[in-house]
């Protein structure tokens, strides 16, 4: 088939969003990171769950108020045997989910190394979310709610508690840095187009109109400028960070045996 209808096809199959954004989920081994990240991405309870092993990608499209938003949510393993290759994927992230168990005071305990790695490596701008877990168990509390509010507090980033199991407040700490994350875009903070940021411009490149758009989240208003697509079959799948961020990076699976490496050049 001509490059030019593979490219045609990958297009129209794009799922199409405003901006890109990078997460990372953090904390100790068996906060429950992965059961929630699960809840978010699939609404339901993962059964079973086992320690994960490195790091699991996964992405999910939400919007807030006329803006829909991709978010690369990077899961990482809490075991400190994996730490030195998670620590590599906090690169120019935008977010962080800092997990706790509320039922495990270790893990509270440990919270100021996780989120002293993270502003090291990540983005300059990093908006964090501190998230109590397990808040279905209440009477096996070992961190009061409002200890952990204090320390959030002390260490500016936001506070909530949530329940994978359930699904109570699941979707709030995600919704939450990303609104963050947006604000500080509309008050100049952040520029998506800087290397490192931890978000890029998204939709409408893929959609072959050379025109200038306006962005619209409240009073947020800017123009973003005109970008060229480029698709190149490759025979392998996208692993790991890609060496092109802060490009846009994906793996589109069209068939078995190949795939479609999408840079979205400014």
């Amino acid at each position: 088939m001509p490059s030019e209808e593979y490219e045609t096809e990958a297009t129209e199959l794009l799922e199409t969003y405003d901006f890109l954004m990078k997460y990372i989920v953090i904390g100790e081994a068996g906060s429950g990171k992965s059961c929630l990240l699960h809840h978010f991405t699939h609404n339901s309870f993962k059964d079973h769950s086992q320690h994960t092993i490195g790091v699991e990608f996964s992405s999910r499209t939400v919007k807030l108020g006329e803006k829909r938003i991709k978010l690369q949510l990077w899961d990482t393993a809490g075991q400190e045997r994996f730490r030195s290759v998670t620590r590599s994927y906090y690169r120019g992230a935008a977010g962080a989910l800092l997990v706790y168990d509320i039922t495990n005071r270790d893990s509270f305990t440990n919270l100021s190394r996780w989120l002293t790695d993270a502003r090291a490596l990540a983005s300059p701008h990093l908006v964090c979310v501190l998230v109590g877990n397990k808040a279905d168990k209440d009477d096996e509390r070992e961190v009061e709610w409002a200890e952990a509010s204090r320390w959030a507090a002390e260490n500016d980033v936001h506070f909530l508690e949530a329940s994978s199991l359930t699904g109570d407040n699941v979707e709030a700490p995600f919704l939450l840095a990303a609104r963050s994350i947006l604000l500080s875009i509309e008050s100049g903070a952040l520029d998506p187009e800087k290397a490192g940021s931890g978000v890029s411009y998204g939709d409408r490149a893929l959609r072959r109109v050379y025109s200038s758009s306006r962005l619209s989240f409240g009073s947020l208003s800017q123009t973003r400028k005109k970008g060229t697509v480029k698709l190149k079959l490759i025979d392998t799948y996208c692993l790991g960070p890609c060496n092109a961020y802060p490009y846009i990076c994906y793996t589109l699976p069209l068939h078995s045996f190949a795939s479609y490496h999408l840079l979205a050049v400014k």
